[in-house]
């Protein structure tokens, strides 16, 4: 027998699941329009969080082999988002840093999809707004993201 919380769950999960991904694919256009991909966009934020990171270490925080990442890495430093810098205390190890203009993209991506979705939400009823402002919350929590 399924309990009426399982069943809640899965009713609300069928029903939040197509909204998070148009949403999510909606965020991604806005990425995309400034002309990087959401994953490059990751990548960008995820080195600018942890200054340093080699690409074996981002390819561990993306779940990806570091041959399938670096073309992305190559092309982001190709375009002057990315630079690989050698460690001064082991020549072997060779970091990601975000260059100037990756943390001014990085500032662009963020503006825009606030934006995008700053436009929307102030189309809502007060209630509506007020509503999904108490889901934050729980979203969070949802994630793993305790803050």
């Amino acid at each position: 027998m399924i309990s009426e919380v399982t069943l809640s769950s899965e009713l609300v999960a069928d029903e939040l699941r197509p909204v998070l991904l148009r949403l999510a694919r909606e965020l991604r256009k806005e990425t995309e329009q400034l002309g990087v991909t959401a994953r490059q966009a990751t990548l960008l934020w995820l080195v600018k969080r942890s200054p340093g990171l080699s690409l074996a270490e981002l390819a561990a925080e993306e779940g990806i082999s570091p041959p399938a990442l670096s073309g992305h890495v190559d092309r982001l430093e190709r375009a002057g988002l990315l630079e690989r810098v050698r460690s001064s205390e082991d020549r072997r190890r060779v970091g990601l840093r975000l260059t100037e203009d990756g943390a001014r993209l990085l500032r662009r991506i963020r503006a825009r999809r606030t934006t995008w979705l700053t436009e929307r939400l102030g189309a809502l009823e007060p209630s509506e707004l007020e509503a999904i402002e108490e889901a934050v919350p729980a979203l969070r929590r949802l994630l793993g993201d305790n803050a």
